[in-house]
């Protein structure tokens, strides 16, 4: 039996071990592996007119700040980016101020140096970005996977910053991907990724594919954008910034602590993160008032699947269940 993952590399890196095989596919040809990219690279095709860079702890960090209103923080999940957001942010940004980042290591973020990786932890990082945004109160903090994770531990370290949380597909215990049944094209995918030392555009194909309920959801664009950003060159401490389960011992004492009412999205097709961990989750936050709307037909990543319905639900929770308190603000 292979040893718990965490979550960056049980989706980041699925080259391990032999999974189960769900159904035969036939193997494609495939072409010369891809060459990785730098970030002044995936600079050049993805810094957009709202981009902006500061630096935090000897990490530069690329983050968005739109819109006007009640601020929302929007984190997002391992191999991704803070364009995860950018439906939801389209639809809400005219009645708040969204402010999102590349987790450090990822996106456009800059790399993080062993000194950095010893001095901060993933919410330091967040709590900088805003307190320097002039950010006091939250309305509130949003997360999926591992985003999820991160905003989770922000709220029970300072529930005095998070008025409300919302949290999508994210672990509550250690990863384990024993239980995965994956398709023979995704296999073949994996082990071709870990022969030539980067993923392929068929790999991210596979990848999002498997873990969406319908994989028609992701467009082309997406996972030509999963397959650029993932083609980052390799560099220490990739997930040093990324928040993780770990063991799981002091994660439970971090839930146990929460405060702050929380509301679950959750994809109830997700491979990974089945509905039973919905349940130990909302277990492990005592204190907290949780709510929980379940997406059946929708896998891990709820608001690249489903952002209409994960933003109206989100919306819904903000504005009626929880009168918010939280001041207004517009971006800078």
């Amino acid at each position: 039996m292979r040893p718990p993952f965490v979550l960056a590399f049980a989706l980041a890196a699925l080259v391990v071990g032999a999974p189960a095989v769900a159904q035969d596919s036939a193997r494609v040809a495939q072409p010369a592996p891809p060459t990785h990219l730098s970030v002044a690279d995936l600079r050049a095709a993805f810094v957009d007119p709202q981009s902006r860079f500061t630096t935090i702890g000897g990490v530069e960090i690329h983050y968005k700040d739109e819109g006007q209103g009640p601020v929302l923080l929007m984190v997002h999940g391992s191999a991704s980016s803070l364009r995860t957001w950018d439906r939801i942010v389209e639809q809400l940004k005219d009645r708040y101020r969204i402010i999102r980042y590349d987790v450090a290591g990822n996106g456009l973020s800059g790399p993080v140096s062993d000194a950095a990786a010893a001095a901060l932890k993933p919410t330091d990082i967040a709590e900088a970005l805003l307190k320097e945004r002039g950010v006091t109160r939250l309305a509130a903090a949003v997360g999926v996977s591992s985003g999820g994770t991160l905003v989770a531990f922000l709220a029970s370290k300072r529930p005095d910053l998070v008025e409300r949380l919302v949290l999508s597909n994210m672990p509550s215990d250690p990863v384990v991907t024993t239980h995965l049944v994956q398709p023979q094209a995704f296999i073949d995918a994996q082990a071709r990724a870990k022969q030539q030392g980067i993923q392929d555009q068929d790999f991210w194909n596979q990848f999002m594919s498997y873990f969406s309920g319908d994989p028609a959801r992701i467009s082309p664009a997406k996972r030509q954008e999963y397959y650029m950003f993932n083609r980052r060159a390799p560099h220490p401490n990739v997930v040093a910034l990324v928040a993780q389960i770990r063991d799981g011992k002091e994660s439970t004492q971090l839930f146990a602590r929460i405060t702050t009412p929380a509301l679950l999205i959750w994809g109830g097709a997700d491979k990974l993160l089945p509905l039973s961990a919905v349940e130990r989750l909302h277990g492990y936050m005592p204190k907290s008032e949780v709510s929980r709307m379940i997406l059946p037909d929708v896998g891990h990543y709820p608001p690249l699947e489903a952002p209409d319905r994960f933003a109206r639900i989100m919306l819904a929770y903000i504005e009626a269940a929880i009168p918010t308190s939280a001041p207004v603000a517009s971006a800078p």
